[in-house]
């Protein structure tokens, strides 16, 4: 547990720092010049900064299930697997585990099989996935700006 709330807070300073990034990017964008590759190179980091905040929201979910599932009175089946819907599976739980990506809470059960809880919201893996794309996308762009924005300057705008 201790070592998902250290990851909750290193992606919540990782949050901070590329929206700082990107705000600074923007910042300097007239320094840089007109092109599109400032402006692509912020969205990755604002885009980075939100993919990273969302991953860490769900990650929260994820702490407050494993700590209702840690012991005590009524902790078998873990309650995070006793969802509406599958009460015939809660009974036969033996164990339950953390998945990263996707993020959940996964029940195992005594056939083999596995269901993930429903305590991280629904939004949040296709929300972060999304974000990451984006961010992905636009470093490849502002990458490939920057890079024919070079050729141009070196070549004198010929290829």
């Amino acid at each position: 547990m201790f070592l998902l709330l250290l990851v909750v807070v290193v992606a919540v300073v990782a949050a901070v720092g590329l929206t700082g990034h990107g705000a600074s990017v923007l910042a300097a964008r007239r320094a840089r010049g007109t092109g599109a590759g400032p402006v692509l190179h912020a969205l990755a980091a604002f885009a980075g900064a939100a993919a990273v905040a969302m991953y860490a929201w769900g990650l929260l979910h994820v702490t407050g299930a494993v700590m209702e599932s840690d012991g005590g009175a009524g902790s078998a089946p873990a309650p995070p697997c006793r969802m509406p819907g599958y009460e015939a599976r809660a009974l036969h739980v033996t164990d339950q585990s953390v998945s990263f990506l996707p993020l959940g809470f996964v029940c195992e059960t005594t056939d083999g099989a596995d269901y993930t809880s429903d305590d991280v919201p629904g939004y949040v893996n296709p929300a972060t996935a999304v974000l990451a794309l984006t961010a992905v996308a636009s470093a490849v762009g502002a990458g490939c700006a920057s890079e024919s924005r070079t050729r141009a300057a070196a070549g004198g705008g010929r290829r």
